[in-house]
């Protein structure tokens, strides 16, 4: 029965949020099975459809592409409320390639001219799209079966006679096991007759949502977190009609129809799709009719003399080799449009860098493409582009992240709207996130699921955390898994929902460009969120389309470079050309290594602070190499790599050859690169080889791991090695297993690293002014980058109407030192409009001379009470008067104010009498407690001074200091910090007991401490906001997160 019977209408998690199986589960179940053949209708998208495809096509059953789309009630273009938001249900399968490509076009447009709720196509876009399609009218849940039961037969005779003449012979009337109505049953005579009439096969359809039965509250429990859904997919079903069926259940069901369902068997015999997958489509450039490889040579050449690189036959020789291998596998025009975007990103002052192993590429530097030259740093090419290696080119582009926008508008520009658009990915249920969602899904109180959530350790890049691991890294999970009910129960429902969809959204870097309109490779729609141009497959669906991904990734700390670059001309009449500046600055390697590192790109945090001051780093590729060495795993090496180079009596190799390798790293394996070279060198690898050793080693899947080893052991020996030494080299490498950085990637990021660390040290007030400014939406940060700045002896002052502009400003004074002004922008409650008319106002008349003068000549419509209020306690108006006595007399100064606008738009026939000056009332100053609360309030931070000031040469005196803690203190030590409680958060446990966690923050940053039960009710008359308070405990560095177990606390009192 089952190789006879073919189940049309599944639905895999890429129905987001309404079924369960992942694509694996959902094939492996129909093989189980018997099937021969599988459909795939996710409801009203593709999302899927490759991976299904690859999937079917790798277990040997015949896959079926299609939609299960939603019929608009009138045309896809009406969006009237209580009108268009009813819609049924339509399931469309791909016969053919011609099929597909409609499926892919009715898709795209359902999405981008149909959506309304959910995206909905009609019978005009079926018209024009219909060729290569089956159609399927599943009749519980289409409008054949609304009119059935309003006794109108014209309506639904009329419904599938419209459908007939588009689809012919093509369209089937589909029955099935649900009961969405009562009536549903009684109907089917009439279904029979209209299908009979008019010749129309009847098919069996049945809705596949979920696996097993004891899936189904799994189901079910999804079904609730989806949030805002639409009430008729949440609705309760019984289980025979969203389970995958067993042939016997099918042949038992459906025993009085058995044509119906051997006619499921005839529709997958006339759907033979079949995808040409992975054959790459590049976009179209004009090379004015030179071919595309001569015009990359011809761009190569003119740049040894952009680059002063001198032509060495050693250069030569080695562009030949690159170009050679770059012709041969076809990839000129890729390498074409990415020079064309960054000299577009060059031209219009746009910082960039390229990431990735391209770096080892000297053609792509003299070319404009990289900015690392390879001879220089020793950057092998064929870690990007070998002969043996299979897989396409991967360059990736970095662009200031305030101007990446402008580089997507170009790519559009040159290279057509339809052509261009970002890729979309996948927002998984990981395992916090799921345990959460479950929780709260089963009527959990927050606090239970967050308890729960908050013992799961974060992933890192490329390995997610799942539940299972966390169990394994976690024994306080185990044992409250193991002990408690309730959280038996939220785990339990999480694994099964773990790892599927549940949103679309926008990748952070990837664009797509083709060379023909993008329907004509992948469905389109646009991000649910912000409304951008995204393909419906994730990059490596893409991938497989034909399209390969061009990233286009916003990197803040270029955004910061070229603004500290643009305020060094602009303030001091200094160019400073960002990509030639020296690599040996003496002040640059100085500040590094007193641990100045806040603001700096790759190089900041507490323990690479902490590493540097170590280290002090004194050539860039020291930079490079932390930048690749501060990562797990490789981390361990770090104190070796610092004890030698302090030391070089103890460099040592553990074989000779490897000299050649690692002397620029003092002998320590530094990158994923070295290990690649020793598994070539020491036990005569492939690059092939050694690009699958690479794979296994970033799957870092444990019997993958294990014949690697074996396998490079065997070598080590056979190429001169003992035993002994063999394994002695597994052991160096192993630890680079997941998370070794490749060397030109480091030396990319190292750069820019070091021209951010230039920049700070030759222009500190500047390049802090820039980091303020990008990071002025971060409290937080903004109080850390401050607290930075203070250690550096660079003032940073409350705003001023006389000296601030829109954002952080560098204030420059004859014979002072520079100081940086708060903008006016940042001050909270005060709007862009009227901090645009202020500092209009001061560059067209210059300063205001006094308080009157200024509510004399500003007079935007919106310098209200609540913005004038904010600007004098903010201290932007301390150059008038003090503060206190300024917000005692707000309402004469809005009256001043007022009668000053009625004046100046008075005409001159007016009989108004002229300004007598303004006296302001005596009232008492404000108390220092009163500004700094303001200070906080409005601008998030103390800046004028600290709640701390008083104690302040005591916490020193100390070196009581937090961020001194975070970084010099490891897991499990003992530290005492003092500080004001920023926050103070109390949560009830499960034996009913309150515990606490705090925000405690000092002149230096702010760290979150932890307050269990016993502690709080010790001290708990002591932890209020903004009280003062010293606490001794312990170091805990969960997650790379540093905070800290209290154990005893204390007022602070002067």
């Amino acid at each position: 029965m089952s190789k006879s019977f073919t189940l049309l209408n599944t639905h895999s998690h890429y129905s987001l949020l309404s079924a369960l199986p992942k694509i694996p589960d959902l094939v492996a179940k129909a093989k189980k099975e018997g099937m021969s053949a599988l459909a795939l209708t996710d409801n009203g998208n593709l999302y899927g459809a490759i991976e299904f495809y690859k999937e079917c096509k790798k277990e040997g059953i015949k896959p079926i592409l299609g939609i299960d789309c939603y019929l608009a009630a009138r045309t896809r273009h009406d969006k009237v409320g209580g009108i268009d938001n009813k819609r049924t249900r339509f399931i469309l399968l791909a016969k053919n390639e011609d099929g597909y490509r409609n499926l892919i076009k009715i898709s795209t447009a359902s999405h981008l001219e149909g959506f309304y709720y959910k995206p909905r196509v009609d019978l005009e876009l079926l018209e024009q799209y219909k060729d290569g399609l089956i159609a399927i009218v599943p009749f519980g849940a289409s409008e054949l079966a609304q009119a059935l039961r309003m006794k109108d037969e014209a309506r639904a005779k009329t419904f599938l006679e419209k459908l007939s003449g588009i689809f012919g012979s093509d369209l089937r009337l589909g029955i099935g096991s649900e009961k969405t109505t009562k009536d549903t049953e009684e109907l089917l005579p009439a279904v029979q007759a209209l299908s009979a009439s008019l010749h129309i096969s009847l098919v069996v359809v049945e809705p596949v949502f979920y696996l097993e039965p004891e899936d189904k509250p799994a189901r079910d429990t999804m079904l609730l977190v989806s949030a805002g859904g639409d009430p008729r997919e949440r609705e309760e079903h019984n289980e025979q009609e969203h389970l995958f069926p067993s042939a016997s259940e099918l042949a038992a069901r459906f025993a009085r129809f058995p044509d119906a369902l051997a006619e499921t068997s005839r529709v997958a015999d006339e759907c033979n799709l079949k995808l040409a997958l992975g054959k790459w489509v590049f976009p179209h450039i004009d090379t004015g009719g030179v071919a595309p490889d001569e015009a990359l040579r011809a761009a190569v050449e003119a740049g040894y003399a952009r680059r002063e690189i001198q032509r060495t036959p050693e250069a030569e020789k080695r562009v030949a080799y690159e170009l050679d291998i770059i012709a041969k596998k076809g990839y000129a025009p890729y390498f074409l449009v990415v020079a064309d975007l960054l000299r577009f990103a060059h031209e219009r002052g746009i910082l960039t860098t390229i990431r990735g192993s391209v770096a080892g590429s000297l053609a792509t530097y003299l070319a404009g493409i990289t900015n690392v030259n390879p001879l220089e740093y020793k950057l092998p090419f064929e870690r990007f582009l070998n002969p043996e290696r299979p897989s396409a080119p991967d360059i990736d582009m970095d662009f200031a992240d305030n101007r990446r926008d402008e580089m997507i508008e170009y790519a559009k520009q040159k290279y057509g709207a339809d052509k261009v658009a970002q890729i979309g990915t996948f927002g998984t249920m990981m395992a916090r996130g799921s345990v959460r969602d479950v929780a709260r899904a089963m009527g959990f109180d927050y606090t239970t699921g967050d308890r729960i959530a908050k013992l799961i350790p974060f992933g890192s890049q490329g390995f997610p955390m799942s539940i299972a691991r966390a169990f394994e890294l976690v024994p306080e999970l185990a044992k409250l898994y193991k002990d408690d009910d309730e959280t038996k129960q939220i785990i339990d429902m999480a694994k099964k929902i773990e790892g599927c969809a549940r949103h679309i959204s926008v990748h952070a870097a990837g664009v797509v460009i083709a060379p023909t309109p993008l329907t004509d490779y992948a469905p389109l729609q646009l991000d649910p969120k912000g409304g951008k141009l995204i393909t419906q497959y994730d990059m490596y669906a893409i991938e497989e389309a034909g399209l390969l991904k061009f990233d286009f990734l916003g990197i803040k700390n270029l955004s910061i470079l070229a603004d500290a670059v643009a305020r060094a001309k602009e303030l001091e009449g200094v160019t400073v050309d960002i990509e030639n500046i020296p690599v040996d600055d003496k002040k640059t390697f100085e500040m590094l290594a007193r641990g100045e590192t806040e603001g700096l790109f790759q190089l900041n945090g507490a323990g690479m602070t902490r590493y540097l001051k170590e280290l002090k780093p004194s050539r860039i590729q020291d930079i490079n190499a932390m930048v690749a060495l501060y990562r797990p795993g490789p981390m361990e090496t770090i104190p070796q790599y610092i004890e030698r180079k302090h030391n070089p009596r103890l460099i040592s190799y553990l074989d000779p050859r490897l000299q050649s390798i690692l002397a620029d790293s003092y002998g320590v394996i530094t990158y994923q690169d070295d290990v690649l070279l020793t598994a070539i060198h020491l036990a005569g690898y492939s690059w092939l080889e050694v690009d699958k050793l690479r794979k296994a080693m970033g799957k870092k899947i444990p019997a993958e791991m294990e014949a690697q080893r074996v396998k490079l052991i065997e070598g080590f020996v056979k190429n001169g090695a003992t035993k002994e030494k063999a394994e002695k080299l597994w052991r160096l490498i192993e630890p680079f297993a997941a998370y070794g950085f490749n060397k030109a990637h480091a030396a990319s990021y190292g750069k820019v690293a070091y021209q951010t660390a230039y920049m700070k040290a030759n222009f500190p007030a500047i390049y802090m002014s820039a980091v303020l400014t990008a990071d002025s939406g971060d409290v937080e940060r903004i109080g850390e980058i401050v607290a930075e700045c203070k250690r550096m002896d660079i003032a940073v002052l409350p705003p001023s109407v006389n000296e601030s502009f829109s954002g952080f400003t560098v204030v420059k004074k004859i014979g002072e030192i520079d100081r940086i002004r708060f903008g006016l922008t940042t001050i909270k409650n005060f709007g862009e409009g009227v901090a645009q008319s202020i500092i209009a106002e001061r560059a067209a008349r210059g300063q205001f001379k006094n308080l009157s003068d200024f509510l004399e000549r500003v007079k935007d419509k919106n310098l209200n009470k609540k913005a004038l209020e904010a600007l004098i306690k903010s201290g932007a108006m301390d150059e008038f008067g003090e503060r206190g006595a300024l917000f005692a007399n707000m309402e004469l100064l809005l009256q001043y104010g007022k009668e000053s606008a009625e004046r100046s738009s008075a005409s001159l026939f007016s009989a108004l009498p002229a300004s007598v000056g303004l006296r302001l009332v005596d009232s008492p100053p404000a108390t220092q407690e009163e500004k700094l609360g303001w200070e906080k309030e409005l601008l998030g931070l103390y800046v004028s001074g600290h709640p701390l000031d008083k104690f302040r040469h005591i916490l020193e005196k100390r070196e009581v200091n937090i961020r001194r803690a975070k970084e010099e203190y490891k897991e499990g030590m003992t530290v005492v910090v003092a500080g004001i409680l920023q926050e103070v958060k109390t949560i009830i446990t499960k034996k009913n007991e309150i515990m606490a966690f705090l925000n405690l923050a000092d002149f230096s940053g702010s760290i979150e401490v932890v307050v269990f039960p016993r502690v709080w009710n010790e001290h708990k008359t002591l932890f209020s906001p903004d009280a003062l308070v010293a606490l001794k405990g312990r170091i805990s560095n969960r997650n790379n997160t540093v905070s800290m177990v209290a154990e005893k606390a204390k007022a602070l009192s002067a």
